[in-house]
């Protein structure tokens, strides 16, 4: 089941950015050194309670503004607030109500999403009380008094919010048709490949980059099997301008991620792979998603005997935080290799969902200790008890050792390596927690 998206939205400067980073906590902080993953990030996960749910920052909405920067940002926020199925409408006790924020709230009625109406700043109820009342006349809602800087009304607001998520995760789980996400940047042929698969011109294909708006669900049938592709809108390169980068359809490719357990990441083959791809790509592999990278209009390229190892160790090295993808050469235009995808899709669901035997893989662990010993420090050495699997989508294992802190991240890649040399996992990251024994959950 995919996390609910959460939007919050409101006028520039009334504190946006300090609640998301109030609730999203050390989930913005830089954890992984892949190339903009979790840096200048709009979005987070977030936990209240024993509920999750995707948090979006969103820039400011002055609705009657001509400004272009202004303009594109009320542009983008209106995406958030289509996206999402919560929206938190925040506004400022300090400035008051004023004209601008009226214009959000008809915005917002209009959408017809749950709206939860925050007023923020409120440092003290007894001192802002009758300040706050004032924000009824939003015709909205009740005003939730918050003080994001403070910390202050945040749980109220929160159990607000979760109490209105959709309540339809039967439904979800109960249709276990593959969900495949196609991404990339704007103009790669996302839609082409969709309308290629399908046989048809469902979804709009044009020249002009970023034309899919939305992200967009085709139900298509291959050899007896079903797969639901979801086609999204391409992701931009940041330019001279910061605001001025439509950063906002990374919400649109965050929820279609979440909602499938397989993502094709599309890349230009004449343009070749860039860090804007591996912005794109980490989005799925942070995760735990199913990765295939289809090299595009491959159709297009001059090639010689060597063209495939030269694009594919360029992409290895600009990817080089997912080495388990599997790559494809694809031509979306001309059909070339389509069949193959159906292929990889179908091995990348088989190995997501693969399980290994406890006895097996403790066969394997104590081959691989046996052959590089596992760190030490302070002459303590670093036990490894035992390994087990506990889950699949992505395949998680538990390792047993004596003390976690000598654990070194370069350890359990090794254990990785030595796992896949004996299992495979092609197109699947792996997930290992490292538990010391005798620790509970």
């Amino acid at each position: 089941m995919s996390r609910p998206v959460v939007a919050i939205v409101g006028r520039p400067n009334v504190g946006k950015s300090t609640l998301f980073n109030a609730l999203a906590g050390e989930k913005i902080s830089i954890v992984e050194d892949t190339p903009g993953v979790t840096r200048d990030r709009i979005y987070a996960d977030v936990t209240w309670l024993d509920k999750s749910f995707t948090l979006v920052d969103t820039g400011g909405i002055e609705p009657d503004s001509g400004d272009i920067i202004l303009s594109r940002m009320r542009e983008q926020a209106q995406i958030a607030i289509d996206t999402a199925d919560v929206i938190i409408f925040m506004t400022d006790v300090r400035q008051g109500l004023v004209d601008s924020d009226s214009k959000v709230a008809d915005m917002l009625r209009r959408c017809g999403k749950p709206v939860v109406l925050v007023v923020n700043k409120v440092d003290s109820v007894a001192k802002f009380q009758m300040d706050v009342y004032e924000f009824y006349n939003l015709g909205i809602g009740e005003p939730i008094a918050i003080s994001s800087a403070n910390r202050l009304g945040l749980g109220d607001m929160l159990d607000i919010v979760t109490g209105m998520f959709p309540s339809n995760a039967a439904d979800e789980e109960e249709d276990t048709t593959p969900r495949i996400a196609i991404v990339g940047k704007p103009n790669v042929g996302k839609s082409s490949l969709v309308n290629k698969l399908l046989g048809e011109e469902r979804v709009i294909v044009s020249e002009i980059a970023g034309t899919t708006r939305d992200a967009v669900d085709t139900r298509v049938k291959y050899q007896g099997r079903e797969y639901i592709f979801i086609d999204t809108a391409g992701l931009r390169r940041k330019g001279k301008v910061k605001e001025d980068i439509e950063r906002f359809s990374v919400i649109r490719t965050v929820s279609a991620v979440e909602r499938a357990s397989i993502v094709i990441v599309m890349i230009d083959a004449e343009e070749g792979v860039t860090e804007q791809d591996a912005k794109i790509a980490g989005i799925a592999h942070e995760r735990g998603k199913g990765i295939i990278i289809a090299v595009n209009k491959w159709d297009a390229i001059e090639k010689d005997d060597k063209t495939i190892y030269r694009h594919t160790e360029r992409i290895r090295q600009i990817l080089s935080f997912m080495p388990y993808a599997k790559i494809l050469f694809i031509s979306a235009k001309t059909g070339q290799r389509l069949a193959k995808l159906y292929e990889a899709v179908d091995q990348v669901i088989e190995n997501q969902t693969l399980r290994v035997q406890t006895g097996v893989l403790n066969e394997i662990l104590t081959e691989a200790v046996a052959m590089q010993q596992p760190p030490s420090d302070k002459g303590k050495r670093l036990k490894i008890f035992y390994m087990t699997q506990v889950g699949v989508k992505p395949p998680t294992f538990v390792l047993f050792v004596n003390d976690k802190e000598l654990m070194h991240f370069s350890y359990v890649r090794y254990l990785e390596n030595r796992i896949r040399d004996a299992f495979g996992f092609e197109g699947t990251s792996l997930k290992f927690i490292v538990r010391e024994r005798g620790e509970k959950n």
